[in-house]
């Protein structure tokens, strides 16, 4: 049962396989598991690649699924269409188109399990890679609101040292006053003369528009605190939102991205063991020296060539013999008295109703 299973797969002939030895059975049998396994390889590397883009085993599957029978379809049709020659150049020509989409076929099978045996290395490869996007992605975010955050800043220290100076200006004016009291500057004499009096109203004007000044500057300054908190958390929030995109970078490509940065031997090899199973039906077939089925299938053919050149011939001269007894019919029908005279009757009331017709069109014109 596996191995009438396996020569459907080859693609060979049944009835002629099944007339063959057993040795040339179990040969097609070898080149139809061949494409089996291959085209179920290719059903897991495309559900494996699928299922990293769905997130969904179910459609990863099935989608997989009809990637490996398009697979099988293409492999059976490049293994029953060669055909065993006399000279082996003849047959490597033939061939030679069907082993480069073999090729093709291998790397495109080949590639998504390469993303699955280097998982590991390309989690590591892609760890990076996102730690240097979410740094990135920081300070891009960051430099985007440095501006605002930078002039509230600006604005808050001017606040500050505003008052700052209103306190030093303040506190200036208490020490005049003091000292002119204590005679140990100004005037230097003892006591609260007019001269205290006329600091004291300066120093009592410059706190009163320190109180106001304060009050003013700290309730935009408490404002330009609420700005700040309301820009950083804006930022943050921008920082969050965009993190997960950022996580979420482990598509199929990102991948294949990550795997070229590995060491490319490990991954070459991988490739070529499956280009060597995606060819091998096709080699085998080079290769093998031309057997019984080989024979009975080019005398099957060469009977449908043989009866379609027979049949073909066998037309042409029906064809040229039907036309020559219809010329030697017409050539008597020719010289027949009677059609003549039959023929010259239905001319000549032809041109009459034409001749009526017309007279008729010219006189309902006039």
């Amino acid at each position: 049962m596996l191995k009438k299973f396996f020569i459907t797969c080859s693609g060979a002939d049944r009835n002629i396989i099944y007339s063959c030895s057993n040795g040339e059975q179990n040969k097609y049998a070898g080149i139809g598991a061949t494409v089996f396994f291959t085209a179920l390889l290719a059903w897991i590397a495309a559900a494996y690649a699928l299922y990293t883009v769905f997130d969904n085993v179910y459609a990863a599957a099935f989608f997989g699924f009809i990637w490996g029978l398009l697979i099988f379809n293409l492999d059976r049709f490049i293994v029953s269409t060669i055909r065993k020659r006399d000279k082996f150049g003849q047959e490597l020509l033939q061939a030679t188109p069907r082993i480069v989409l073999a090729i093709i076929i291998a790397i495109v099978i080949s590639k998504p399990l390469e993303i699955k045996i280097f998982e590991k290395e390309i989690n590591t490869v892609l760890l990076k890679e996102k730690n240097d996007m979410a740094l990135a992605n920081k300070k891009q975010v960051a430099n985007y609101f440095k501006g605002d955050i930078d002039k509230n800043k600006a604005q808050t220290d001017s606040l500050k040292a505003e008052i700052t100076r209103k306190e030093k200006e303040v506190n200036g004016l208490y020490n005049t006053y003091i000292t002119e009291a204590e005679g140990t500057a100004g005037t230097k004499k003892l006591g609260k003369g007019p001269v205290y009096a006329e600091k004291r109203q300066k120093h009592d004007a410059a706190l009163t528009e320190l109180d106001s000044l304060r009050k003013r500057n700290q309730a935009k300054i408490a404002e330009n605190e609420k700005l700040a908190k309301t820009l950083q958390a804006d930022l943050d929030k921008k920082v969050t939102t965009s993190q997960p995109i950022i996580d979420g970078f482990d598509g199929l490509m990102a991948r294949i991205n990550a795997l070229n940065k590995l060491p490319f031997l490990p991954s070459l090899f991988i490739m070529l063991l499956f280009l060597a199973i995606e060819t091998s039906p096709i080699i085998a077939k080079l290769l093998s020296p031309r057997g019984e089925y080989d024979f009975k299938l080019e005398d099957s053919e060469a009977a449908i060539r043989t009866n379609l050149a027979q049949n073909t011939h066998q037309r042409e001269l029906l064809r040229t013999t039907d036309a020559g007894i219809y010329d030697d019919v017409y050539a008597d029908i020719r010289t027949d008295r009677g059609l003549y005279d039959y023929k010259r009757k239905k001319a000549i009331e032809m041109l009459e109703m034409q001749a009526d017709r017309f007279s008729e069109k010219q006189k309902s014109v006039m």
